[in-house]
């Protein structure tokens, strides 16, 4: 199995200059076994990636935003805990986990506004994607911080932004979710981590938190492929709780094929059919802003898609009109 057996969009991907990236396409897509001498070839000059990638997120770095999305970029690169890098950040990050399962919230950089909270989910969402994307989902410290963030759902199954002062958060314009008292963005950010579970993400939770986000029905074109803008290596660290502002539809797709949605879900099937009539002529999605990751674009678009054909789960709750405008929920 080599290059030349890739076909169609395969083959265009397999020009993008990361050894990292063309050996996920090889893997990935066409389905080259580990033990393929170009699968081979291409595992070995990689390190200079791994370094890019985990840069910012050193253990030595007190900031557990920039330690998660460190993993997160390794994880996009094709590295996990049998790295011995990956393995010492990630172990890092879990030696300051509290014993209620949670991360503690002071050791986020957080704006002003946000010292406020006493509680906010994503003081766990975040750094479980990180650590379930290296390989830790079902490592009994991580289930732990699963269960911590579950523990956090509001009744109608999403997040709220946190508590201050004993109330819920108040809830931004952008970050509303349409039939929920909760909040978009910590909730997307759950289900996040969720969908890297082997069994959480086809869970009831995990679903229901889905069938929220899936309300909101918007087409913000100039988001699509923020998510493998930032995991390609921005250099820029996301915000705290801005962490997911952008309404990226790639990765909407992504989670929700993750979660086993299959094409009987209309939501879903309105999504996809909206990402294919923006395909270009040579088979390949086209970043608004960053022509070169338009390859990785259509790499995750291709996976998504592959998942949602086998998928066999259809949410119920209707497609809601997004309007931005803000609006006080909670009580604060």
């Amino acid at each position: 199995m080599t290059a030349v057996a890739a076909a169609g969009p395969e083959l265009l991907l397999l020009a993008d200059p990361s050894p990292s990236f063309r050996r996920r396409v090889l893997t990935e897509l066409v389905a080259a076994p580990p033990d393929d001498p170009e699968v081979a070839d291409l595992a070995k000059r990689r390190d200079d990636e791994l370094a890019a990638a985990l840069a910012g997120g050193q253990a030595g770095d007190r900031d557990l935003r920039a330690m998660t999305w460190a993993l997160c970029r390794a994880a996009f690169l094709g590295f996990d805990r049998s790295t011995p890098t990956v393995e010492a950040l990630a172990e890092a990050m879990l030696d300051r986990q509290k014993r209620d399962g949670s991360f503690p919230l002071a050791a986020f950089h957080r704006g002003a506004e946000d010292r406020r909270y006493s509680m906010m989910p994503l003081q766990s969402a975040l750094p479980l994607r990180g650590l379930a994307a290296a390989g830790y989902a079902t490592d009994p410290r991580v289930e732990r911080a699963y269960d911590w963030l579950l523990a956090q759902r509001l009744e109608d199954g999403a997040w709220p932004v946190g508590i201050a002062s004993g109330h819920a958060g108040y809830i931004a314009g952008y970050r509303r979710l349409p039939g929920s008292d909760g909040c978009r963005v910590t909730t997307e950010a759950a289900i996040a981590a969720l969908v890297l579970h082997p069994e959480r993400r086809r869970s009831p939770e995990t679903r229901r938190a889905l069938d929220l986000l899936l309300q909101r029905e918007t087409r913000d074109e100039s988001a699509l492929g923020s998510e493998v803008e930032r995991l390609s290596g921005t250099g820029v660290v996301p915000g705290f709780v801005t962490a997911y502002a952008r309404f990226d539809l790639a990765f909407i797709l992504e989670l929700a094929t993750r979660a086993g949605a299959g094409p009987d879900d209309a939501r879903v099937a309105s999504i996809d059919a909206f990402l294919e009539s923006r395909r270009g002529p040579a088979g390949l999605w086209e970043h608004p802003s960053r022509p070169e990751l338009s390859r990785r674009l259509t790499f995750e678009l291709l996976l998504s898609r592959r998942r949602l054909a086998v998928g066999d789960w259809a949410g119920t709750a209707p497609s809601l009109p997004f309007h931005g405008t803000a609006r006080r929920r909670g009580g604060w």
